[in-house]
């Protein structure tokens, strides 16, 4: 109740207002009759004080003191029963009472303060009875709404049309959800907000109010608490003051109702997305009995087998601050979700599956490109550069080459990861790496350096080490043989020899190796093994 409410009632009727008329709009919460000389101290915001000024008789200037006070407490008034002990309220106190927007109300003589305060506190109970009954009310429609499965679209209608305002829900991460009326134009400042750690995302109010400059329409906005640590928001398309208590609690009540209906969709959710994340890892993992079995599954899904996909392997990079398992799993799997709300933005469908602290996106593709990193390379960066705004992090990807159909998604997990630790290796951040297929000599060096020396030897025998210079000459010949698919000819142009000389030198080589180079066996382990001679600098 506001104190221009108090003044309309009956009992006031004859009630004077001396000051502060342009406080008015003040909220009641109680009232308080009192004379002590320390009655400062024991009232509290919002309270209304009535009074015969009987400690202040002998002292009436001492009145601009304690109007001081109760303003500065957020009291809400001062009534003032003038004619018993203080004849008229001194000018200075009247005049700081309208400096200060306080309202000072001049009591009847008739009525005695106690019926004033019985009255008062009468009137404001009546209203706040009817205030929850009427957010009693509202919560059991829209628990009607939720109930009859209408959803929460139907429930923001029903509440736009109690309100009179265009309502909008946003998720916690200032996306939008649904809402009673087209999307405004400002929806995108909401998100910069959001992206800034600003206004109502951290407000600690029951609803925070603003506007943005270029609209300049006023803007409510609701707290929608959930099990999330971020909580989401209900946008009011208008000005609702903290003052309009039976308006404010229609929306909480629907602000409750929401609540509990996110929770449950939300656990829905996630129910479907650890089975979608099980058949992946079971798939990759090669859990199922038969190719017809894997694709059944993955049309549950809407993978199709005859889909060409690229597989890309995300990972959050290093993080300056020490965290412990339970705080990395946690901010990995909000920003994973906040990355998941993201790919319906993309111009490509992507199915998005995590993977321990790795999270899997499948890109449908067309025909094959030659550089298909032309298509999926724009996507990546900007989910690289939202991720980066929103939350501080920066994210790597490893990029597979196209696999032609679903099953073969299998080798395009592997690539991707290959190309997320090729690209780790750099120790760079935000990077995209795309997979490259291995040549022999990068092959060679995952094998152990003992493993290629003693592969080495046994093939080359006794020309591994050339001591002489025939030896020497012979295993040069035998490289260059090799080298021009066992072109004689052009093994002698080479080598500026005669090819009756190359041929004796192979023969030579023949026999020292006991193997026939005619044998195709042995002319690719030789090929091999001066590789190796090379790699290992032998």
């Amino acid at each position: 109740m506001r104190v221009i409410d108090i003044l309309e009632h009956p009992i006031l009727q004859n009630a004077k207002l001396l000051a502060g008329e342009s406080g008015v709009e003040r909220d009641i919460h109680h009232v308080t009759m009192m004379d002590a000389p320390d009655i400062i101290h024991f009232l509290k915001p919002n309270e209304l004080l009535v009074t015969t000024a009987y400690h202040l008789k002998d002292t009436p200037r001492a009145l601009a003191g304690l109007i001081n006070q109760m303003a500065s407490q957020q009291c809400a008034a001062l009534g003032i029963k003038t004619k018993r002990f203080l004849d008229e309220v001194p000018p200075e106190a009247l005049t700081l009472a309208n400096e200060l927007k306080f309202p000072i109300i001049e009591l009847p003589v008739d009525i005695s303060l106690g019926e004033i305060v019985n009255q008062t506190l009468s009137c404001i109970l009546d209203m706040r009875t009817t205030e929850l009954h009427s957010a009693i009310e509202a919560h059991q429609r829209f628990t009607d709404h939720i109930i009859s499965g209408k959803g929460i679209k139907r429930l923001l209608e029903s509440l736009s049309s109690i309100i009179n305002y265009p309502v909008l829900l946003l998720d916690q991460h200032a996306k939008p959800i649904a809402a009673s009326h087209t999307l405004p134009d400002f929806i995108c400042n909401i998100e910069d907000l959001y992206k800034n750690g600003h206004c109502f995302f951290l407000s600690k109010q029951a609803h925070s109010l603003f506007s943005f400059l270029n609209g300049r329409s006023a803007i409510s906005a609701f707290p929608v608490h959930t099990h999330e640590k971020e909580r989401g928001c209900l946008i009011v398309l208008g000005d609702i003051p903290h003052s309009n208590r039976s308006v404010i609690l229609t929306i909480e009540q629907a602000t409750n109702v929401i609540s509990f209906e996110l929770m449950k969709e939300n656990a829905l959710k996630q129910h479907a997305k650890r089975v979608r994340n099980e058949f992946f890892n079971n798939f990759l993992e090669g859990a199922f009995s038969s190719q017809e079995e894997i694709i059944n599954r993955a049309k549950e899904f809407h993978l199709r087998n005859d889909q060409k996909y690229i597989c890309t392997a995300g990972k959050l990079d290093l993080h300056e601050k020490s965290l412990s398992f339970t705080q990395y799993q946690t901010e990995t799997d909000f920003i994973y979700e906040c990355l998941e709300g993201e790919l319906s933005q993309l111009p490509l469908p992507t199915h998005l599956f995590i993977k321990g602290d790795h999270c899997i996106l499948l890109t449908e593709v067309k025909e094959p490109q030659k550089d298909m990193s032309a298509s999926i390379l724009p996507c990546l960066n900007l989910l690289q550069t939202k991720i980066n705004n929103r939350f501080g992090r920066t994210i790597s990807f490893g990029v597979s080459n196209v696999s032609l159909q679903f099953l073969d998604v299998q080798n395009g997990f592997k690539e991707a990861i290959d190309a997320l630790h090729t690209g780790q290796l750099s120790s760079s951040t935000q990077y995209i790496q795309l997979f490259q297929t291995k040549d022999i000599s990068e092959l060679l060096r995952i094998i152990p350096a003992e493993d290629l020396k003693e592969f080495y030897f046994h093939i080359l025998q006794n020309l591994a080490q050339p001591n002489q210079t025939e030896d020497q000459s012979l295993l040069h010949t035998l490289f260059i043989y090799l080298e021009t698919h066992c072109q004689i000819s052009e093994t002698a142009k080479r080598l500026y020899v005669h090819r009756n000389t190359v041929i004796y030198r192979l023969e030579k080589c023949e026999e020292l190796l006991g193997r026939s180079l005619k044998d195709p066996d042995t002319t690719l382990q030789l090929r091999l093994a001066l590789r190796i001679k090379t790699l290992l600098n032998l």
